[in-house]
């Protein structure tokens, strides 16, 4: 294992240390971590949240479960080159998307505007309130108490996040972070930046598989795109008489593996001289990531991206009518509490803003699916156009 690798042996510990004693198994920290979120009840609900299209018919489609298996997949291969921690990289591949609510970020939009007074709502720091407060299967404590670096690369995977870096931290996290100190203002963990960095991996070439099949792109288009054009001129040229869909699935691998072998050759630059996890959080700038040739390239395809499937007319459509389940749900649940799973509504808050913001963890846990159902249920009726592939 690498020197800057995060050891397990050597991790910070918990929240609620109390559990120590009665550890389960011959498993290091981070494979317990990993472990807790499989069997977490928010990771199944991942395969009924949007990915990129809301609610999809189809089969093949992916959602936000397959979505981090893939990026997972990514992200051990890339720590494995390195010599990281491969189990506590997986864990927070697996972990990165949980806090997203149904209908991915036309969702958080009507949340965060539900939640205006109430402190707004955001993926990311709820995902941290998902793992520390709201999904708690254990008698000692709640949440899943899981190790620091897991927590802290999740809470800052994209990068220093908090008001000594000109920022501003969400009311979640903040309260997270002053129970549990998770050094907000440091890079996190090299495995927490290779987790982030295979995110975009995925989702930049995935997404393109999911586009082309729901007919949102064409091959055309793509190929308008220096970067895939150059990948698509050399599937051609060594797999010539191949079926046009088999060559598309080899352009996502071809691409795929073009980015992993440039994050790893830059990374590898980056990190040279350092030689243990502190160097990696002290450091002024990420220590993973791609060189600054296919950083243009990447931002290129994802200007594309945006402008012909994330922003195409029949997207924003569908987004809108998502927006007004969500918004139409939490007006319902505030209005008449009752409404609401008995659970929650016996442990609903009397005053604000707690009040809000638990009607809005309520919303935040329903999978598209479901909140579809209970939209229905209250208002007998429900927007057509919800689901567009």
């Amino acid at each position: 294992m690498s020197l800057i690798a995060s050891d397990p042996a050597k991790s910070r510990g918990r929240e609620f240390p109390l559990e120590a004693a009665i550890a389960r198994g011959p498993r290091s920290a981070y494979q317990r971590d990993r472990d807790r979120i499989i069997h977490s009840i928010a990771f199944r609900r991942l395969r009924h949240k949007t990915q990129v299209f809301i609610a999809p018919d189809g089969d093949h489609y992916r959602v936000r479960l397959t979505h981090s298996l893939e990026v997972a997949q990514i992200a051990r291969v890339i720590a494995r080159a390195l010599g990281l921690d491969e189990d506590l990289t997986e864990a927070l591949a697996l972990a990165h998307d949980l806090g997203h609510p149904p209908f991915g970020h036309a969702g958080e939009e009507a949340l965060n505007a539900a939640l205006h007074a109430a402190g707004g709502f955001d993926h990311n720091a709820h995902c941290l309130r998902v793992l520390m407060r709201l999904e708690s299967p254990y008698c000692e404590h709640d949440g899943l108490n899981l190790s620091w670096e897991m927590l802290e690369g999740l809470a800052k995977h994209n990068g220093p996040v908090g008001p000594k870096i000109g920022g501003t931290v969400n009311w979640a996290l903040a309260e997270l972070d002053a129970a549990y100190p998770l050094e907000l203002s440091s890079w996190p963990s090299l495995e927490a930046q290779v987790a982030a960095i295979s995110d975009d991996i995925a989702y930049d070439n995935h997404d393109i598989d999911d586009g082309l099949r729901a007919g949102f792109l064409t091959l055309d288009e793509l190929l308008e795109q220096p970067f895939v054009a150059a990948e698509w001129h050399q599937v051609e040229q060594r797999f010539p008489g191949a079926p046009r869909e088999r060559q598309l699935h080899e352009l996502v691998r071809s691409q795929i593996g073009l980015m992993v072998n440039d994050v790893l050759a830059e990374t590898r630059k980056r990190i040279q001289g350092m030689t243990s996890p502190a160097d990696i959080r002290g450091a002024v700038g990420s220590s993973a990531g791609f060189s600054p040739a296919l950083v243009e390239e990447e931002r290129r395809l994802k200007r594309f991206m945006y402008e012909k499937l994330y922003y195409h007319p029949e997207q924003l459509e569908t987004a809108v009518r998502a927006r007004t389940v969500i918004a139409e749900l939490y007006a319902a649940y505030a209005q008449e509490p009752g409404l609401m799973d008995e659970s929650w509504h016996a442990r609903l808050p009397l005053f604000e803003p707690q009040r809000s913001r638990h009607i809005a963890d309520y919303i935040a846990g329903m999978t598209d699916r479901y909140a579809i159902r209970c939209h229905a249920e209250i208002y007998s009726r429900t927007p057509e156009g919800l689901r567009n592939v």
